[in-house]
């Protein structure tokens, strides 16, 4: 399972982009910040095509808890470091349905076995 940095992508079920922002800066790959717990979590997405709002489809803006996705062996100050597996739901329509998940982690270095 690969560590989960800023240049991750996470897409909401409609493709909708959740725009990551790392919590901490002191452990990163290539560069580039690993993911905690919580940082993919009250995120905003941008782009969701999920927009009728005559049939009351409301698009994918923000997500929700992560259900899954955090590491148990390893975590940085504290908190499990984010983990492909990561998935939560979004407050798109129809509610409690659509989640967001790892498209692709962006980075092939770092993972941890399972």
């Amino acid at each position: 399972m690969k560590w989960l940095t800023a240049l991750t992508d996470i897409k909401c079920g409609h493709g909708g982009k959740v725009l990551n922002s790392p919590s901490q800066d002191f452990v990163s790959i290539e560069g580039v910040p690993v993911l905690v717990a919580t940082d993919p979590e009250s995120r905003p997405i941008a782009l969701c095509p999920n927009l009728n709002v005559p049939a009351g489809m409301k698009p994918c803006t923000t997500t929700l808890l992560a259900t899954q996705g955090y590491s148990d062996f390893v975590s940085i100050a504290g908190k499990p470091v984010c983990i492909d597996t990561l998935k939560g739901l979004t407050d798109g329509t129809p509610p409690g349905t659509i989640k967001y998940t790892v498209k692709n982690p962006a980075q092939s270095l770092v993972e941890e076995s399972s």
